[in-house]
C-alpha cells in the first residue's frame, strides 16, 4: 500500500463520515452502535469498506422514505448486524484457525 492509497483511503472515509453526520440524530446513532459493534467483532468484509457503506447507502434511503430507523433494523441492533454478516469470516476465526494449526503442530 502505497502512500497514495493511503491518502485516497483517507479521503474515502472522511466523505464516508461526513454523510454519516448528514443523517439524522436517531439514524447517527444507531449507525455509530453499528460500526462499533462490527469494529468489535471484525468481520473481514470491513476492509473494503462495502459493509458500512451498504448499511450508509440503506439509511439514506430510509431517511429519504421518511422512516424510522428501528421501523428499518428491528430492536435488536446487535441481531441486525450478526444477520448481515452471519455467512462472513471474522478475524476471530482466522485467529482460531491459526491457534488450531499451531496446536495440531505441536500435537503431532
Amino acid at each position: 500500500m502505497g502512500v497514495r492509497d493511503i491518502i485516497e483511503g483517507k479521503r474515502e472515509w472522511r466523505a464516508h463520515m461526513a454523510r454519516v453526520k448528514a443523517l439524522p440524530p436517531d439514524y447517527r446513532i444507531v449507525y455509530k452502535e453499528i460500526q462499533k459493534y462490527y469494529f468489535k467483532i471484525g468481520p473481514v468484509e470491513l476492509i473494503d469498506g462495502s459493509l458500512l457503506s451498504g448499511i450508509l447507502d440503506f439509511f439514506e434511503e430510509g431517511v429519504a422514505a421518511d422512516k424510522e430507523v428501528m421501523e428499518l433494523i428491528g430492536n435488536d441492533v446487535a441481531a441486525f448486524c450478526d444477520e448481515l454478516v452471519k455467512d462472513s469470516r471474522t478475524y476471530a476465526d482466522i485467529y482460531r484457525e491459526s491457534v488450531s494449526k499451531e496446536v495440531g503442530k505441536g500435537v503431532k
